[in-house]
């Protein structure tokens, strides 16, 4: 289990108190920024083609980046240090691209060269992440994680209800806008956090070992850590279900129901309201029962509110009560999961783990959508009234079911080094 390096002076109370907020604003700025490429990137890409795949594989390069640059950036950033401490200097380098990217994307006059721009935003994004998840189990203690979480993923969510509902407005008023605006206030965020936070400051090593080196460590790392592998695994399975249900959620009442955009509207400020929510009680009730633990209660109301939802061939109002306690069981464990991994993380390979981390969300980018499309297109034939996309909830539940029992055995692994006795999670 990891602990804090020796050379981190505790923190007077009132500074602790506030740390978990100040490092929070780099999450809102990268939501934000993020927000604002998946919503209103679509409609400009659109002005220049008619091919919705062309769209999806432009917007799905995310993935390629998931996939491959934390490898390199997260074990980089346990190595490297500067005056400026070890993982703030990643996120400095990454700020003015990911600004820059987002308030020109909007004005290129060209598909490719909106392409360009996007995947250098990308490119920097995945630069600032992994070094930046590093800071938490650099700075704060593990009885703080699941706070310091919760607070995270209130901000993430309301970044997320700023740009859908604010960047809306601006976007019928001038397309460039809620590009322009973001990238204002995402490098105000996410730079919030390097000027304010302070990391210890080792021996200066500005040493680059190489892409081979740094993919060789993550690789050692990944057969030397049996619970960092587990965690890897079941990062994967909830990543991909989050990725597959953001992609076909509004096909599905839209298409696969027949129902107006509004209902989708009332659908998704729902799971919104219930990850807001789930934000704001996970951390404390994590931090006091076992992070592990409320996971692997939450994920029997995830994975089964998932597959009964595969039963509904029509839409009724009624059941966006039944939505809510679902949505919040997945909004908790979602707000918890790297929280559960810090605790899990040695303390000399945080940025590595970060690292691996972050690929995992990349596999989910990429499997989630295509398994759950690829399996609605064999099987669509036989729900003909939803064309198909009922199979979608049963399909993404699956996962979150299938990893439980990794889930438990982290929750008394979790339970064992608090330094109380072992006892079943359920």
């Amino acid at each position: 289990m990891s602990t804090l390096p020796a050379n981190i002076v505790p923190l007077p109370q009132q500074r602790r108190r506030a740390l978990p907020w100040t490092l929070g604003l780099g999450a809102f700025g990268l939501a934000l920024s993020l927000t604002a490429t998946s919503a209103y990137l679509p409609p400009l890409l659109g002005q220049f083609t008619d091919s919705r795949a062309l769209i999806a594989l432009v917007l799905g390069s995310e993935g390629l980046f998931a996939l491959t640059l934390p490898l390199v950036t997260g074990p980089w950033s346990d190595t490297f240090q500067t005056p400026l401490g070890r993982r703030r200097p990643f996120m400095l380098v990454a700020l003015a691209p990911l600004g820059f990217c987002l308030a020109v994307v909007a004005f290129m006059p060209s598909l490719w060269l909106m392409t360009l721009i996007l995947l250098a935003f990308f490119f920097a994004y995945y630069v600032y992440e992994p070094p930046y998840r590093g800071l938490y189990p650099d700075l704060l203690p593990p009885s703080e994680y699941g706070r310091a979480q919760g607070i995270q993923h209130v901000l993430r969510g309301l970044a997320i209800g700023t740009g859908l509902i604010g960047g809306g407005l601006l976007f019928d008023a001038w397309h460039p806008a809620p590009f322009l605006i973001t990238a204002f206030i995402s490098v105000a965020a996410c730079g919030a956090t390097i000027l304010f936070v302070r990391e210890p400051v080792g021996v200066p090593n500005r040493v680059f070992e190489g892409v081979s080196a740094y993919l060789s460590h993550s690789w050692h790392i990944l057969k030397r850590e049996p619970e960092v592998r587990r965690f890897l695994v079941c990062n994967s399975a909830w990543e991909g279900t989050f990725a597959g249900a953001r992609f076909f959620v509004v096909l599905y009442i839209t298409q696969g129901l027949g129902e107006p955009v509004s209902t989708s509207t009332a659908v998704l400020a729902t799971v919104a309201a219930g990850y807001v929510v789930a934000a704001a009680w996970a951390g404390w009730v994590g931090d006091r029962l076992g992070l592990a633990r409320v996971i692997y209660f939450c994920s029997f109301v995830y994975g089964a509110g998932l597959l009964l939802a595969g039963l509904a061939r029509e839409w009724h109002d009624w059941y966006l009560a039944l939505m809510f306690p679902v949505t919040v069981a997945a909004g908790a464990v979602m707000t918890l999961a790297w929280g559960l991994l810090f605790k899990l993380t040695p303390a000399e390979h945080r940025g590595t783990v970060a690292g691996l981390a972050t690929t995992t969300k990349g596999f989910g980018l990429v499997i989630g959508p295509i398994a759950a499309g690829a399996a609605m297109d064999i099987f669509g034939r036989y729900f003909t009234s939803t064309d198909g996309y009922q199979l979608l909830w049963p399909i993404l539940g699956i996962p979150i079911l299938a990893v439980i029992p990794l889930v438990r055995h982290m929750a008394l692994l979790e339970k064992s080094a608090s330094g109380t006795p072992a006892r079943s999670a359920g």
